[in-house]
C-alpha cells in the first residue's frame, strides 16, 4: 500500500540535510513549465487516479490548460516520494505524515492539492491475545516502525492512558506482518487494508483499534511543489473531482476500471472502500481543511515525527517546519514553511 514514514533514510542518505533540501528546491522552479509527471501508489483512495487517466479525463483537462500530463503507477511508495523529492516528479501521491517528515523536512515547499480520503478503519490494531489495548501493555507489537502504523499505535496508547515505554515495538515489512500474525497465537500487529482485512477473520482475531477512533489523521493526499504552474494544478484538481464524480454515482465501467487498477474484485476493492472516507466533492474536501480539527491533527503528527527524529538533526524543536493553513496561520517557523494547504482550487 503506501504508509512508510522511514523513507527518511532514503534519497537524502548520503547528502547533508540541506543539500538534498536545496536540490529539490532547484528541481521545483517550474513556474513557467508546460509538462508534468505524476507519480502515485497503489491505495484505495489513490486507485481512482487509473480512470482519471485511461477516461481521457485528464488527458482533456490538461488541454484545457495548455499543459501536457504524464502519470506513472509506481508500486514502490518509498521510491515515489524519493523521485518526487529529486524534482523527477511534480505531484507525488503521499500521507500528510510522511508529506511532513520527508519531504518537507528535506526543504521542500510542498502544497497539499486534493486531500483524496482519510482512513476510517483502513489501519488497525489487530490482536489474538488482547481483549483491549490496555491488555497490550507488557506485550510485543509488531509493525512497520515510524510509518502511519507507529503513529495509530501512539494515538491509540495515549487515548487509553499508557504510553509506548508499556509496549514492546518491533519493526517488520508490510510484506512479513501478514504471515507473522498467522504463525503466532499470541500476534499483536498494526498495519492497513488489504492487510488487515485478511487476517481480522482469523481465529481469535480481535481489532483492537481503528482509524476511525482518530478520524480524520490519517490524511491521504497529492501533493504539488508550490511554485508549480497554476495550470497544472488547476488541470489536475479539476480532472480529480471529474473523476470522483463519476466514482460517487457509481459508474459501473468507472468502478470496474478501478477495482481492476486496485489487483481485485470489485467486492473486495468495495470493501476497502467502506473503511475509506473519500472526498466525492469539492465543498466536503474544503470544509475538512477548513476544519479546527486539521490543526490539532497536525499538532499530533508533528509531535510525533519530532519525537522520533524525522526532522533530521537541524531540527531543536517541533516548530522547526512551518505549516500553513488555508487562514493564513502558521504552526511553527514562520520563515521555513515548507507545507501549505490550501483551498484555491477547491471552490
Amino acid at each position: 500500500m503506501k504508509k512508510y514514514i522511514s523513507i527518511i533514510v532514503g534519497a537524502c542518505a548520503a547528502l547533508s540535510f540541506t543539500s538534498c533540501g536545496d536540490k529539490a528546491e532547484d528541481a521545483s522552479k517550474n513556474e513557467d513549465k508546460t509538462s508534468f509527471k505524476i507519480a502515485w501508489s497503489p491505495y484505495t483512495g489513490w486507485e481512482p487516479i487509473s480512470y482519471m487517466v485511461q477516461s481521457g479525463i485528464l488527458e482533456k483537462h490538461a488541454k484545457e490548460n495548455g499543459i501536457t500530463i504524464s502519470v506513472d503507477k509506481l508500486n514502490d511508495y518509498v521510491e515515489s516520494i524519493n523521485l518526487y523529492s529529486s524534482g523527477e516528479y511534480d505531484a507525488v501521491s503521499i500521507t500528510n505524515m510522511d508529506a511532513l517528515a520527508f519531504p518537507a523536512a528535506s526543504g521542500i515547499d510542498s502544497t497539499f492539492l486534493l486531500p483524496t480520503d482519510f482512513s476510517n478503519g483502513n489501519d488497525a490494531i489487530v490482536s489474538k491475545s488482547a481483549a483491549t489495548v490496555q491488555d497490550l501493555k507488557g506485550k510485543d507489537v509488531k509493525l512497520v516502525e515510524l510509518s502511519v502504523s507507529h503513529y495509530l499505535l501512539a494515538r491509540a496508547l495515549q487515548e487509553n492512558g499508557l504510553t509506548e515505554k508499556d509496549v514492546t515495538v518491533t519493526n517488520s515489512s508490510d510484506a512479513q506482518i501478514g504471515s507473522l500474525f498467522t504463525a503466532s497465537d499470541d500476534s499483536n500487529v498494526v498495519t492497513w487494508n488489504p492487510i488487515v482485512n485478511s487476517i481480522k477473520s482469523q481465529p481469535n482475531a480481535k481489532i483492537l483499534f481503528d482509524s476511525s477512533k482518530v478520524p480524520g489523521e490519517i490524511i491521504d493526499t497529492l501533493i504539488v511543489k508550490t511554485n508549480s504552474n497554476p495550470a497544472f494544478k488547476k488541470a489536475l484538481s479539476a480532472a480529480w473531482y471529474e473523476t470522483m464524480a463519476a466514482m460517487e454515482k457509481g459508474d459501473a465501467e468507472t468502478m470496474d476500471i478501478i477495482a481492476e487498477s486496485s489487483g481485485g474484485s470489485l467486492a473486495e476493492f468495495k470493501e476497502q472502500l467502506a473503511t475509506t472516507e473519500m472526498f466525492y466533492q469539492k465543498s466536503a474536501a474544503k470544509t475538512f481543511i477548513e476544519s479546527a480539527d486539521l490543526k490539532k491533527t497536525m499538532e499530533f503528527v508533528r509531535s510525533f515525527a519530532f519525537d522520533k527524529g524525522l526532522y533530521g538533526d537541524g531540527a531543536k524543536d517541533k516548530d522547526f517546519i512551518g505549516i500553513e493553513f488555508p487562514d493564513g496561520s502558521v504552526m511553527g517557523d514562520k520563515g521555513n514553511i515548507k507545507l501549505r494547504f490550501t483551498t484555491e482550487f477547491l471552490k
